[in-house]
């Protein structure tokens, strides 16, 4: 037998499969409200799991190869500490360029754009991407953190999971968040700080109907998390801290100041220095996370040899544990600063994957251990004053950098289970986040989507003024898949079960639009009867647009319908369709717009390509 057919076979097969348990599942919880809540059960669980083993494989990897770089014999530590994180990057980059490009970053962004724009899918073939990279980088010693890649895999396990029951697409996009603060809860050990991380940065807004349900999946997440590694903050703290001096306050106000300045600096040259590699024609874009993690094993062997401690590469948690203890001069302090900011930088500005959350709470902790100095220099004040400053200045920078307010103090609290510093937490990190958002008001992780010509809807005050501009007809498909309303159920799912699109167009034999169909809501109709019925019978109603409508005004119609794509009609026959817009049309023509207009900071780069490409197969447009 030929490998297509194989392939095809197979493929069928695991439809056949998926139809079955979806029949079984749909006969045992026929409310779909009861089946949502039964998947967060399973997704709390599942991602839970997949968090701690993703943890796991990374200190297993760290162990195997850049702690064992790190520690060879002789002179021979230094050429192995620079060479693992570059080959490491360089095999990264490999996997990036060519098989999974969506597990590219942080996966924080790449979430935000499923939940604001892909109507909550994630592929599975991202997640295990983003899997098996993040080991695989953050093992061989690249200066990036565990938390945010952990984000990525945990919805897409969410998104797996809700595709694999039909759910339709509203809740579909609700259970996203349910896998994020999953992730979240279990990758620091915090849940309460897990659920208002996904309120502020990935739903950005209180929504009562799935509130409940991020709780429920960051309880059983961060519960799974705790009987398999124990049940213990991320850094242990033998010392009491509390605010002892008031006097203190005026350094912690400093301290905010301070941490607002250094996270300017983060973002900016983040940004700056991820364009500046996407501009380098030197080498192929596979191989720039090799610079990156060449940059980082230099800095990592001038640390060792300076201060006789690591901290550059990876996350840097027991080092960083190490300040919180005070126990790190000021030298080393204000220079584990500095090398792991810079390394950091050169680590995700060249492209690799990894979160920005690790090495944003070392840069805190050391920058606040720094003050701590001054502050007992200053004052003369004796006692935990090193390990306190530390402490707040993590929730500081990561304030100004993350621009999660409410998280910033929450998750400190749980990491440390410490709660003593209350007033100095909220004036540093209250400082940092008003300073940093009144300089930059846009976020980093939104920053970052922008340079890659993406603006999320809920920021669409720039974009509303772009659209006013363009037409449908500028960015609509003129060649939509379409699904015959005289097809059985049967033959829709056998002529679009291998294509990636969500919703199909139900024409009649005269092209002439009849309403919208889910690819979930034909294997719901195959599970439930014999799939012999047609599809026009269980096709639904959408709101169409003309071609010379202004794009603004269909994406104010898309709004008030709630969905995600429009039918676009003949002007003279208001029936017969002639193409289709998707929100992803919408965000590709205000980026193809701002490159035409000559705006560098809002030109398409190659990260975000395959992005706009997943949205185009992963949102209701069907285009041949």
């Amino acid at each position: 037998m030929k490998l297509p057919e194989l392939a095809q076979r197979l493929s069928l097969n695991l439809r056949r499969a998926n139809a079955t348990l979806l029949r079984l599942f749909l006969r045992l919880v026929p409310s779909e409200t009861h089946r949502v809540f039964a998947l967060t059960l399973i997704a709390g669980a599942s991602c839970g799991l997949a968090a701690v083993l993703f943890h796991l494989s990374i200190i297993g990897a760290e162990n195997r190869l850049i702690d064992r770089a790190m520690n060879a014999s002789g002179t021979s530590w230094i050429w192995w500490t620079i060479m693992t994180p570059t080959v490491g990057g360089l095999l990264s980059g490999a996997l990036l360029q060519y098989v999974v490009p969506g597990a590219r970053g942080s996966g924080i962004p790449q979430v935000k754009v499923a939940y604001a724009i892909k109507g909550g899918r994630v592929p599975f073939r991202e997640a295990v991407g983003k899997f098996l990279v993040g080991v695989l980088q953050i093992g061989t010693g690249s200066s990036l953190g565990r938390e945010g890649p952990t984000v990525q895999i945990c919805a897409g396990v969410a998104s797996t999971l809700g595709r694999s029951a039909a759910l339709s697409r509203e809740n579909l996009k609700r259970l996203l968040p349910v896998g994020a603060a999953a992730g979240i809860a279990a990758a620091f050990n915090a849940p309460i700080a897990a659920v208002t991380f996904t309120i502020e940065e990935v739903v950005g807004d209180l929504d009562q109907a799935v509130l409940a349900w991020i709780v429920v999946a960051a309880a059983i997440a961060a519960g799974i998390e705790r009987a398999v590694l124990g049940e213990h903050p991320v850094f242990t703290i033998s010392a009491h801290y509390g605010l002892e001096h008031f006097s203190s306050l005026l350094f912690y106000a400093a301290l905010g100041v301070a941490a607002a300045i250094i996270s300017l600096v983060f973002t900016e040259s983040l940004v700056g220095l991820r364009m500046w590699f996407r501009r380098l024609t030197l080498l192929p874009d596979w191989a720039k996370p090799g610079v990156g993690g060449l940059v980082t094993g230099g800095l990592a062997v001038a640390a060792i040899y300076w201060l006789g401690i690591n901290g550059v590469t990876g996350g840097g948690y027991g080092t960083l544990s190490m300040a919180l203890s005070g126990n790190l001069a000021f030298r080393a302090l204000l220079l584990l600063c500095i090398l792991k900011l810079v390394a950091t930088l050169f680590s995700y500005g060249s492209g690799g994957a990894g979160g920005i959350f690790a090495p944003a709470l070392f840069i805190g902790g050391t920058l606040g251990g720094v003050f701590g100095y001054f502050d007992t220099a200053l004052f003369h004040h004796t006692g935990n004053e090193l390990g306190s400053f530390a402490l707040v200045g993590m929730g500081a920078v990561f304030a100004g950098i993350i621009r999660a307010p409410i998280t910033s103090v929450l998750i400190i609290f749980e990491m440390t289970g410490s709660y003593d510093l209350i007033l100095p937490l909220m004036i540093s990190n209250m400082t940092a986040y008003a300073l940093a958002r009144h300089v930059r008001p846009t976020p980093i992780y939104e920053a970052l989507l922008e340079q890659d010509g993406i603006h999320l809807p809920h920021r669409s005050g720039r974009m509303a003024h772009a659209l006013e501009q363009l037409k449908v007809a500028d960015a609509m498909s003129t060649n939509p898949t379409t699904i015959l309303a005289s097809d059985t159920v049967s033959e829709a799912i056998d002529e679009v079960g291998n294509l990636e699109h969500s919703t199909y167009p139900v024409v009649d034999n005269e092209n002439r639009i009849l309403g919208m169909i889910s690819e979930a809501r034909l294997r719901r109709l195959v599970a439930e009867s014999s799939g012999s019925e047609r599809v026009g019978l269980h096709s639904d109603a959408r709101p169409h647009v003309l071609a010379d409508y202004p794009l603004v005004r269909a994406r104010v119609r898309m709004d008030k319908a709630g969905v995600r794509q429009l039918a676009v009609v003949d002007g003279k026959d208001g029936n017969r369709l002639i193409g289709l817009l998707t929100m992803s049309d919408i965000v590709r023509a205000h980026a193809q717009a701002a490159v035409e207009a000559g705006d560098p900071d809002r030109t398409i780069v190659p990260e975000f390509t395959e992005v706009l490409e997943d949205v185009d197969r992963d949102s209701d447009k069907s285009r041949e």
